[in-house]
């Protein structure tokens, strides 16, 4: 019978590698179950103790790095030392005689079963590799042990063909700069506006602001570093356990490389540590692995070091961009123009379009990719917005200051609700009429000030997890979906949703995820897996308290509509069942309900302000971060505790961003020169400052959004301006280290 059902377009987000974009799709035009005021939930909207606390900090929670299985082997890969090159040769003669080297297996090799694969032929010729960044896969082992497997990459001798290279973005930029595609250096990405027009518009300007600002590349420093562990033995069905952000992404591109049926692949993500948008896919190393566990008939376990980490798993790219900007006397953005450089290393990179979240009356814009023989970036929370936010913040603040106007109130011109009420909001807890009204005002070398910045996301929903409730005689109640946890909470809210619908408590669900043979599920990327899976958990949920209510009409005597689940107990009129009575009544197989998503009851588009007060030492240039405060909207907070736990996750990880973090690449060489924890500098506990995290509840949707991203948007920003604040240097370059303070105070004679 065909479906009847009245349909709607609406959009929604599609998020590919962990960048999202906007598609239209056709639903269900029906009006399902609602959430209801946000205020009058039970569990949801309030503090609650993530459910998989115990397993992490008892170590019982199982991480890839942490699976072991029968006969083992362990995989290493070697990489190129050049950041340009052409391989050879490959002999891997004294590899293969080291005792315990099971397996070795080259990138064209793995390359040639993939073309036999996709229906190439197998005696097709195959072109030397050529490498084009530090720490490019040439080819891996497997061993008995790590230790043998390092012994083996070690003895594997490569032959190199060293060809010109180009590390830094502005050398990229000459004419005769080596070529890092074949298509050149440049890429044009887009050009929106109309110059013309622009330039016309500078000339009814007040104030008037012209700089470039940079952000460099940072690393997403995950604890649990990429990797796989491949289960295959030689028969037609293979597990992959893998640190990934996609639970689903994995059969396809496994079966591939294994040559079997997808539906012969099982994966499993039951506890991953850390991704923030690098870990998507099988990805090479997982490729690579995958060969070697065919190769030698037994699992293998490819995880990456730390130098493998950072020379090869992607970064959040950098940006350089010139921006101009004019006002009129009362702060209106008359005029705005940008040229922004992308710089993604051999990939696109990412940077959200300029002025970013700000109306400007007239605008132009050109978008570059800026190539440069470097690893690929790859999506970091909140993709391109971070260093977007950082220069309109920077340049904001600056026509503030040229103009002799208070930035809140500049911004609050060229902004609409809700950053209205954010702003207002964040300048009261900060206490913004503290603020040097002069930058570096006051005596002593000391110096404080106060700054800030805004930020946006889009966090929406879309249609692709499928959820399973089932409730058994016993009373025991499952909800299971295959989708993986970040570390954000998932399994918390999945239990959440459904208890609060049964009217009953957290610790009587069990939640099953993680797991490829289970319900469909969209990968963690955009903020999308709150508002697209706690839909289906509400539907199934809803379906599976109407099933059971009518499963008890009978035996209360009433209508299913009639029957409340409150409290433990089931009841109807004056009839009431206690949960495991209830349950005891049901047939035998119990019952079992499903759950897709609905539209409405998520929704999308989040904003942010944060302040930020620093502390600066004019003799030293050190920079000591007091307070932040950031205020955020979600929609429909499921977990408060957890929402507040990003805030401050964001919070922490813009810091880095703005004041410590940082890849330095030797130009000559072409090499990272800090690619390990002793030497990349991350926040640590000493420097992070007090936080308030502030969940704006005047934001009345009824509707989840996800919130994983934006909370790392506009701290980078305020923290830049609070600098200036507190000791007019500008400092148009992250991150914001003592020697830029210093240089930048010099000719102010401010240092001494």
């Amino acid at each position: 019978m065909a479906d009847t059902a009245p349909k709607k377009k609406i959009k929604v987000p599609r998020v590919v590698n962990g960048i999202e974009t906007m598609v239209e799709i056709e639903v269900d035009d029906t009006t399902g179950p609602g959430w209801g005021p946000n205020d009058k939930h039970r569990l949801l909207n309030h503090p609650l103790t993530r459910v998989d606390a115990p397993a992490k900090v008892t170590g019982t929670a199982i991480y890839s790095y942490d699976v072991r299985l029968p006969g083992m082997l362990h995989g290493r890969i070697v990489r190129s030392p050049y950041a340009h090159a052409r391989v050879k040769q490959i002999d891997a003669s004294a590899a293969k005689r080291i005792a315990g080297v099971r397996a070795v297996v080259t990138v064209q090799q793995m390359r040639a079963q993939e073309r036999t694969s996709s229906g190439a032929l197998a005696g097709s010729p195959s072109l030397a590799q050529e490498v084009r960044y530090e720490g490019e896969p040439v080819a891996a082992v497997a061993a008995v042990s790590p230790e043998v497997a390092d012994d083996a990459i070690h003895a594997l001798r490569v032959s190199y063909e060293v060809l010109p290279h180009v590390v830094s973005p502005d050398r990229a930029l000459k004419p005769d700069a080596p070529k890092v595609l074949a298509e050149g250096n440049l890429e044009e990405k887009e050009k929106k506006g109309e110059q013309a027009k622009v330039q016309d518009a500078f000339k009814q300007c007040r104030a008037i602001v012209e700089a470039e600002y940079r952000t460099q590349t940072i690393h997403h420093a995950c604890l649990e570093t990429h990797g796989v562990v491949v289960d295959y033995r030689g028969k037609n069905s293979a597990t992959v356990y893998a640190s990934t952000q996609s639970t689903f992404s994995l059969p396809p591109d496994t079966a591939k490389a294994l040559d079997l049926e997808e539906s012969r692949i099982t994966s499993v993500v039951e506890y991953m540590g850390g991704g923030f948008g690098s870990k998507w896919g099988l990805g090479i190393e997982g490729k690579l692995d995958c060969q070697l566990s065919r190769q030698a008939k037994a699992p293998v376990k490819m995880m990456l070091t730390r130098h493998d980490e950072f020379v090869t798993a992607g970064n959040r790219s950098g940006s350089w961009q010139r921006l101009k900007g004019g006002v009129a006397q009362d702060g209106t953005l008359l005029a705005f123009e940008a040229r922004q450089y992308r710089l993604g290393g051999i990939g696109a990179g990412s940077q959200a379009g300029q002025p970013y979240v700000y109306n400007a009356a007239n605008s132009y814009r050109e978008v570059y990719s800026l190539h440069t023989n470097v690893d690929s970036s790859r999506a970091m929370r909140a993709p391109g917005h971070p260093q977007a936010s950082f220069a309109i913040e920077s340049l904001m603040d600056e026509l503030s200051y040229k103009l002799g106007m208070d930035p809140v109130e500049l911004r609050k011109k060229n902004l609409k609700e809700p950053y209205l009420r954010q702003l207002d909001r964040g300048a009261k807890e900060i206490g913004w009429e503290r603020r040097n009204k002069v930058p570096g005002a006051g005596s002593g070398p000391l110096k404080r000030g106060i700054g800030c910045g805004v930020g946006t996301w889009g966090g929406g929903g879309r249609p692709q997890c499928k959820v399973t409730v089932a409730i058994a005689r016993d009373g025991a109640v499952d909800v299971s979906c295959g989708t993986q946890d970040l570390g954000t909470g998932t399994r918390t809210y999945m239990r959440a949703i459904v208890a609060e619908e049964l009217g009953l408590g957290m610790a009587d669900i069990r939640e099953h995820i993680g797991n490829s043979k289970l319900g469909a599920a969209n990968g963690s990327g955009g903020s999308t897996t709150a508002a697209s899976l706690s839909p289906a958990v509400k539907d199934a949920a809803v379906n599976a308290r109407l099933e059971m209510a009518s499963k008890l009409a009978d035996l209360l005597q009433a209508k299913p509509e009639e029957i409340a689940f409150l409290a433990g107990e089931v009841s109807a009129g004056g009839k009431s069942l206690r949960w495991k009575q209830a349950c005891a009544a049901l047939p035998a197989s119990g019952i079992s309900a499903h759950g897709e998503w609905k539209p409405g009851l998520s929704d999308m588009g989040v904003h942010g302000a944060s302040f930020a007060e620093v502390e600066v030492d004019i003799e030293t240039g050190h920079v000591r971060p007091i307070k932040i405060v950031q205020v955020q909207d979600v929609g429909l907070p499921l977990n408060r505790l957890a929402i507040e736990s990003q805030i401050n996750g964001g919070v922490i990880q813009a810091l880095g961003m703005a004041l410590w973090e940082g890849r330095v690449m030797d130009e000559r060489l072409g090499v990272m020169v800090n690619p390990s924890f002793n030497d990349y500098k991350l926040p640590g506990t000493l420097e992070i400052p007090e936080i308030i995290a502030l969940i704006d509840d005047a934001d009345s949707r009824q509707a989840v959004i996800g919130v994983g991203e934006p909370p790392v948007i506009p701290t980078v920003g305020a923290v830049a301006n609070a600098v200036f604040n507190a000791c007019g240097a500008r400092i148009r370059e992250l991150p914001i280290t003592p020697d830029k303070i210093l240089m930048s105070l010099q000719p102010q004679g401010r240092t001494t």
